[in-house]
């Protein structure tokens, strides 16, 4: 049993796991392991270089803990990553099964809604959300959650493809299930797992883009503690303390790499099991995976994503089987 949890495919995802899990704590559990008020400061301590008595990992410029403003800093940064990504799950899979299972003009007109989206790069249509709206943990998450959407729409609608026709959808129609109830009952257990996997690998990017949001005044403000906004306000002191200064830069992307593994690891496990179950499906899961891949790819550049009919979908489950 040891051997079977240590072994490399299981370490593999029990480490970015386990620190995934300990952030999440760490950031709730911040009043009690925080050393001191993230918001109190002493002027004759600023800007004191890591290393310091008393003080890990220095302090700002207003003589502030940079460790617990750090600590304090992840509940805003990590509820402005994982709050639109789960926002997205369950919204972009709605849209997906409808237009999965709508007819030929509801299906056209939620793709084409998506395309709308998708011919804005991702950062861009968040600043523009955001800018219209007043600065704060509330317009990070919606703008977010409208960027993030698409991706997992299109998730969602290739997997509804996938199994709208299989036998056991048919036998329920004709059985006379409902709408609703294929939906709960016949579609979501096939189309959530995959969507879950693929909203994972979101994680790491929203973390970014909330922090880039407060970077520029749009997200969090002072003197809230939070990542984006913390480099901001150490950013004057870069020549003076480098090391003081790019602290919340190294947490903001240890922290982004730890759940892009988390997320980079469970696709790799669904491609792995779709390999092994080709044979009893006419594609993979993870065929829906990277379809949004590309078409994430596509949004970050500012290209629409042309794909909606699906014509791409056999040659992605030829090579999972292959």
């Amino acid at each position: 049993m040891t051997s079977r949890v240590l072994s490399r495919g299981n370490l593999g995802l029990t480490v970015p796991a386990a620190l995934a899990a300990l952030l999440v704590l760490l950031a709730l559990a911040a009043p009690l392991v925080a050393p001191y008020d993230p918001a109190a400061g002493r002027l004759a301590d600023r800007l004191l270089d890591p290393g310091s008595p008393g003080h890990l990992l220095g302090t700002d410029g207003q003589g502030r803990d940079l460790l617990s403003r750090l600590i304090w800093a992840g509940r805003a940064s990590l509820t402005g990553g994982l709050v639109p990504v789960a926002v997205a799950a369950v919204v972009g899979t709605l849209l997906g099964v409808v237009a999965g299972l709508g007819g030929r003009t509801t299906e056209q007109a939620l793709l084409r809604l998506l395309d709308v989206l998708y011919a804005f790069p991702g950062v861009l249509l968040a600043i523009a959300i955001a800018s219209l709206l007043t600065p704060g943990l509330g317009a990070t998450v919606l703008a977010l959650s409208v960027v993030l959407t698409p991706a997992v729409a299109r998730v969602a609608f290739t997997e509804t493809r996938r199994v709208r026709a299989a036998e056991y959808l048919v036998a329920a129609r004709v059985s006379g299930a409902g709408w609703g109830s294929l939906v709960l009952r016949q579609v979501a257990p096939v189309v959530a797992p995959v969507v879950l996997v693929y909203a994972s690998s979101l994680v790491g990017l929203a973390i970014m883009y909330a922090a880039g949001l407060s970077f520029l005044g749009l997200g969090v403000a002072p003197p809230t503690a939070e990542w984006g906004a913390m480099l901001e306000e150490l950013r004057p002191s870069l020549l003076t303390h480098p090391w003081v200064a790019v602290l919340p830069a190294l947490v903001i992307i240890a922290v982004s790499v730890v759940f892009n593994t988390l997320g980079e690891t469970l696709r790799t496990r669904v491609g792995d099991t779709a390999a092994l179950l080709a044979h009893a499906a006419p594609a993979a899961p993870a065929a829906a995976i990277r379809s949004a891949d590309q078409s994430t790819d596509r949004s970050a550049d500012g290209s629409a994503d042309r794909s909606a009919d699906g014509s791409a979908r056999p040659r992605a489950a030829k090579r999972v089987g292959a």
